[in-house]
């Protein structure tokens, strides 16, 4: 059994996790963090991390930036490892996050889902066989309208996936628009839609000489991402210091 503490258990995330933890005989919240105690989960709540006494094997962190340096201050403090969900990091508190990895296990991957995570090494090999056949390169990402960065985190992390198995050897256009031109082979496209409540989804596309190749991931609920993160938790929490990321949860090493 997998003991967890979730941080931000009443937001989105948080609820979608414990409800995922209340159906896994593998996995307990046995404490919740958040800024209010709703009265509307079965563990106990604390607004003040620095009050939570629950012994614990792992923290999921779904919360917000602001709180972050906070999160890897405690876990440092308790020896706790910590799957670190929360986007919109500043620089120095990926360095801190970094740091933190050299005393704590800290899990942080772009994208939570395990199917997302399975399509990197899909990706890596398909390039190796598409590219020097000169197959040109686009990814198209479509998310709800309230989501702020585009492209996606999940987007470039997918174009730097086929990249790094290119030795680097693409360049990104983000917008076709500014210049009048043929495109050229060492560029990947990628392209952002926001529309509706469109949950998550990718399409790479590889487009040759009478020939497309469409490899598509769509996440129909956030469900995939909390799956994704309780899976995380029971991978690192006997894992020694290190950073870790969702590569590692499907390699299973």
């Amino acid at each position: 059994m997998t003991r967890i503490i979730m941080h931000g258990c009443n937001g989105k995330m948080g609820q979608m996790i414990s409800g995922i933890c209340s159906e896994d005989a593998d996995a307990e919240i046995v404490a919740g963090i958040d800024i209010a105690d709703e009265g509307k989960n079965a563990y106990p709540v604390f607004t003040d991390i620095t009050a939570c006494d629950v012994d614990a094997d792992v923290m999921i962190d779904f919360s917000n930036a602001k709180a972050a340096d906070a999160v890897l201050d405690y876990c440092v403090e308790k020896n706790l490892p910590l799957v670190f969900c929360t986007t919109g990091l500043s620089e120095e508190q990926l360095k801190k996050a970094d740091e933190a990895s050299k005393k704590i296990p800290v899990l942080k991957s772009a994208n939570m889902s395990l199917g997302i995570n399975v399509l990197f090494d899909l990706l890596k090999q398909a390039v190796k066989v598409f590219a020097p056949a000169g197959y040109d390169i686009e990814i198209v990402e479509k998310h709800h309208n309230q989501k702020l960065d585009a492209p996606s985190g999940t987007a470039l992390a997918l174009a730097d996936a086929m990249n790094d198995a290119m030795d680097q050897a693409y360049k990104y256009v983000y917008d076709r628009s500014k210049e009048r031109k043929k495109r050229e082979k060492n560029e990947i496209g990628i392209s952002a839609v926001r529309g509706g409540t469109i949950v998550g989804e990718h399409e790479i596309i590889f487009a040759g000489k009478d020939e497309v190749i469409e490899i598509k991931h769509t996440a129909y609920s956030r469900a995939v991402f909390g799956k994704g993160a309780v899976e995380a938790a029971k991978y690192i929490q006997d894992k020694k210091a290190g950073y870790y990321d969702m590569q590692d949860v499907v390699a299973g090493n």
